[in-house]
């Protein structure tokens, strides 16, 4: 039997960009992208970890722009796509133009996921100009597979090549990704993708639920780089899909050289599950949040963990960020009484 085939799109660039501060430099963004170029993987993104044009004093200031990382990465694909993250409001259809200029091939257009209407011009865009353009579905967990559903469809008709949920809060249980994997698969005509965070330790039992349930894409990093506890890990994944038949075109060995002599040398530190990140899988809160809870809570003098649970009780979604203080110093006024 024919093994189906799972492109992997490694965003270690981009999400990973979260857990290191984005103080990726253009040496290290070469030396990533290089291998992984030669180890196989489809889509090598690179972008502020919010996307271009990111670097804010809002989501964190990036040392090196994205545009020269990018410059730097995209002589050395040869067989791996350039890709970038864009969230409308914070990058523009000019950055998105910049980015095509340089090279890159494809653009993930991320919102919220019950907003997808405010993507479609970013869609349409990188379509008239040749571009691959994916409709990204961020904090999936916040709605039912129909509702998703008809958001994806509003993706679709915008010309998107396929549909990537986000479990960006690392919330979900395999069987809430197969539902949604499930339902979207059944009632889309285009390919449908899957993006893990690993706050519940979760993230590979839910890309390979997303693979089981039809999914053609799915995202991951190298020793599981990201924002919160982190994203499914490249090496791991391409492992475990390997050895419940799927075809994911990586090289086993390649993707874990890149991983142990490659990234894991440029990490501030261990990517573990602790109170913290376990707290954002558990509150529903978005995964990048954590840095910036941590940092409010040791101004206030409060536990991360308390910051997280009222995020998550408030329903606070990305793009939220700045909330966090306001947060935190409600919670520290209302300990002092």
């Amino acid at each position: 039997m024919e093994k189906k085939q799972i492109k992997i799109i490694d965003t270690t660039l981009r999400d990973g960009s979260h857990a290191v501060s984005h103080s990726f430099t253009p040496e290290q963004a070469k030396a990533v992208a290089a291998g992984l170029d030669k180890a196989g993987a489809f889509i090598v993104e690179c972008s502020h970890g919010d996307g271009i044009s990111g670097s804010s004093i809002n989501y964190g200031f990036s040392k090196v722009n994205e545009f020269e990382l990018l410059k730097a990465l995209i002589p050395e694909l040869h067989h791996a796509k350039a890709g970038v993250l864009l969230l409308p409001g914070i990058g523009t259809i000019e950055d998105l133009e910049r980015a095509r200029d340089l090279g890159v091939e494809v653009v993930r257009v991320a919102t919220h996921c019950t907003e997808a209407d405010i993507g479609i011009q970013h869609i349409q865009f990188a379509k008239s100009k040749g571009m691959m353009a994916v409709g990204f579905l961020m904090m999936s967990h916040m709605v039912s597979p129909e509702v998703l559903c008809e958001q994806a469809k509003i993706f679709v008709d915008a010309g998107a090549d396929y549909i990537n949920i986000a479990d960006s809060a690392g919330h979900m249980l395999p069987d809430d990704v197969k539902a949604r994997i499930g339902y979207l698969v059944e009632h889309l005509h285009i390919p449908v993708g899957y993006h893990a965070h690993n706050n519940l330790g979760m993230a590979i039992a839910n890309s390979l639920a997303a693979a089981q349930e039809g999914a053609s894409y799915l995202d991951a990093t190298c020793r599981g780089l990201g924002a919160g506890a982190g994203n499914a890990q490249n090496e791991v994944l391409a492992a475990v899909l390997e050895m419940s038949g799927f075809d994911t075109g990586m090289d086993l060995y390649g993707i874990q050289d890149v991983a142990e002599q490659i990234v894991e040398p440029l990490m501030h530190r261990p990517q573990v599950i602790n109170t913290a990140a376990l707290s954002l899988g558990y509150a529903g809160v978005y995964s990048s949040f954590l840095l910036h809870a941590m940092r409010a809570a040791k101004r206030f003098e409060l536990n991360p963990r308390d910051i997280l649970m009222e995020l998550g009780r408030r329903k606070m979604v990305g793009g939220q960020e700045d909330m966090i203080v306001d947060v935190a110093y409600a919670l520290s006024q209302e300990k002092k009484d």
